[in-house]
């Protein structure tokens, strides 16, 4: 079907951020300044519940939080973008909120200070990856990394942790999936 020029070229950009088939997120120092309704849908509340509250409320834990802020700042700093596949909560607010996989990818407006001023892109992944087990926080935080295929050096630089650490994390998410190598186990957190 032919792309209509002039109707495109008179979409505003609110009614662009609106209609985006991805959740969209402009924050200041880790708040939502605005998201737009997918992302509201996305986590099963509305943009006015969001608009104003710390990405804080997205996460499975305070402390996931604050060591992905942790993580991304100097990668954010470096380059300006980030993009990772985490486990993220659905129902703000609710403790027993829905655990899900989501794709992320942002874009720090300075890169100076790198959480000042971002956009961001939430993809909902559960319908190809869906979270089946009871996992810690620092599990999903590892099972990520090594989803992006990092070793175990390079997971433990990243989380501030031996990578012996790392291979004792591995070995429990191994034996919760009933896997015996990685690539197996990566293929089932992958939804295999």
């Amino acid at each position: 079907m032919p792309v209509d020029l002039p109707a495109l070229g008179a979409l505003d950009y609110r009614a662009a951020f609106e209609m985006a088939p991805v959740g969209l997120v402009l924050s200041r120092n880790r708040v939502i300044v605005d998201c737009n309704h997918a992302l509201a849908e996305m986590f099963c509340t509305s943009r006015e519940v969001l608009v104003g509250q710390s990405f804080l409320v997205l996460y499975p834990s305070p402390d996931e939080f604050e060591r992905t802020g942790e993580r991304i700042a100097p990668i954010l700093g470096h380059s300006g973008r980030y993009a990772d596949e985490r486990i993220m909560k659905r129902s703000p607010g609710d403790p027993r909120g829905e655990l899900f996989w989501c794709h992320v990818t942002g874009r720090a407006l300075h890169r100076d200070t790198p959480h000042a001023a971002g956009i961001w892109t939430f993809e909902d992944l559960s319908s190809k990856r869906p979270v089946t087990l009871d996992l810690t926080g620092r599990e999903r935080e590892v099972a990520a990394l090594l989803i992006e295929g990092q070793t175990s050096k390079q997971i433990g630089k990243a989380l501030g942790v031996s990578h012996r650490t790392v291979d004792i994390y591995r070995a429990r998410l191994l034996r919760k999936y009933r896997a015996s190598t990685t690539p197996e186990l990566v293929q089932r957190l992958m939804g295999g």
